[in-house]
């Protein structure tokens, strides 16, 4: 997601060629290959401990998204939903549903602020990808997080080393 794909003719493209896999047999591959940033857990278990809420919100799919909700304790998934036939089992090759585009990643942040009660600019955001930046700059805190180079670019707070726990560094905990 380096800024330079068609944000909606990528994912169409990229959805496309699922058209006929088994849904649930494609997904339980992929999350039984899922691989953690080194120190999200930690990151994650530490903000939960002092009463943060911590979300996913990807431009992938729900089923990774609800894996990765599920092992980091997270209180929010969000994430693009496949459309399955319900009667084969079998991916139609589209979506279904609003597309996490790199706007309603934005909008997201902005309704769980709302939803807990707090000002986005008391939110922080952890991206990688230019579609993430909508994002990173409506956060109280933005970090690019081993970001491609167009994010670092316009990144106030940067982290460039693979420890996701660094994060908490950058908001005071030690």
């Amino acid at each position: 997601m380096r800024g330079e794909l068609d944000f909606f003719g990528s994912l169409k493209s990229r959805v496309a060629l699922l058209k006929g896999h088994n849904a649930e047999e494609l997904f339980a591959k992929v999350k039984a290959n899922l691989i953690f940033t080194p120190g999200a857990k930690k990151l994650c278990t530490c903000l939960k401990r002092l009463g943060f809420k911590t979300a996913v919100i990807s431009g992938g799919f729900l089923p990774v998204a609800q894996e990765v909700q599920k092992y980091l304790g997270l209180d929010y998934a969000f994430a693009n939903t496949l459309e399955v036939d319900e009667t084969t089992g079998l991916l139609t090759g589209k979506t279904s549903g609003p597309v996490v585009t790199p706007q309603r990643k934005r909008q997201l942040l902005a309704t769980i602020a709302n939803v807990e009660g707090c000002e986005i600019q008391q939110t922080i955001a952890v991206g990688d990808g230019a579609n993430d930046i909508p994002m990173l700059h409506a956060a109280g805190l933005g970090i690019a997080f081993c970001a491609k180079p167009k994010v670092q670019e316009v990144s106030r707070f940067r982290i460039n080393q693979m420890d996701l726990s660094t994060v908490l560094f950058l908001i005071g905990i030690s």
